[in-house]
């Protein structure tokens, strides 16, 4: 079993920057390296969307179309935590966030395919 708790959310205005973190923790989680995470997110009255990616190395990652160039996820494997670095964010980035871990060292875009979720993190960029 794997626990995953994010943070990092909050209210910021258009332009700024934000950096969300997710620890993952459990008493039978094997080497966090063996998961592949991903963030997504979900906006109100919009179906939960991938926003990025990464292999269970770090060495691989993907990002949404509507976050390339903005968005940079990584991870760190000793601190057993992924992280999501926001930068420029815009109005339409106001979602709910939540991290995602998958059985196995890659990540997919599909939510179905994860196997853990945190209970998310609230970003809301105002005007």
């Amino acid at each position: 079993q794997v626990q995953l708790v994010e943070s990092g959310g909050g209210l910021v205005q258009a332009g700024d920057s934000l950096r969300l973190s997710c620890a993952a923790s459990g008493r039978t989680m094997s080497s966090f390296r063996n998961y592949g995470m991903g963030w997504f997110r979900q906006a109100p009255g919009k179906e939960r969307e991938f926003v990025a990616g990464i292999t269970g190395s770090g060495g691989v990652t993907g990002y949404a179309d509507a976050v390339k160039g903005r968005f940079t996820i990584s991870r760190d494997n000793a601190k057993n935590t992924v992280y999501l670095q926001m930068n420029i964010l815009k109005l339409e980035d106001t979602a709910v966030y939540s991290c995602a871990a998958k059985v196995g060292m890659v990540y997919t875009t599909k939510m179905t395919q994860y196997d853990y979720w945190g209970q998310g993190t609230q970003v809301t960029v105002s005007s």
